[in-house]
């Protein structure tokens, strides 16, 4: 007589199905919130040029307050006749 009751899986086969599963849900639910979160990336598309213009990076010297009005206007007279763009 036959019995078909040896094809069972023992209790260790259980346990690392259970462990298998938890993985692969893991995995599911951690590329699903990468995803998200790429997908909702700030993200800067504005051009930038190369560098900024020699009048930006005197505007953001007097801005930062490392140097004053009397010298910005002094900076700026001389960029503007020396011809900078």
């Amino acid at each position: 007589m036959m019995y078909w009751n040896d094809h069972d899986m023992s209790g260790w086969g259980y346990a690392w199905m259970s462990v298998g599963m938890l993985i692969f849900w893991a995995l599911v639910i951690g590329g699903i919130a990468i995803a998200i979160r790429f997908a909702l990336a700030d993200r800067d598309t504005t051009p930038r040029s190369a560098s900024p213009s020699p009048q930006e990076l005197l505007a953001q010297r007097f801005a930062r307050g490392e140097i004053d009005e009397t010298e910005y206007s002094t900076r700026l007279a001389a960029l503007r006749a020396a011809g900078a763009p």
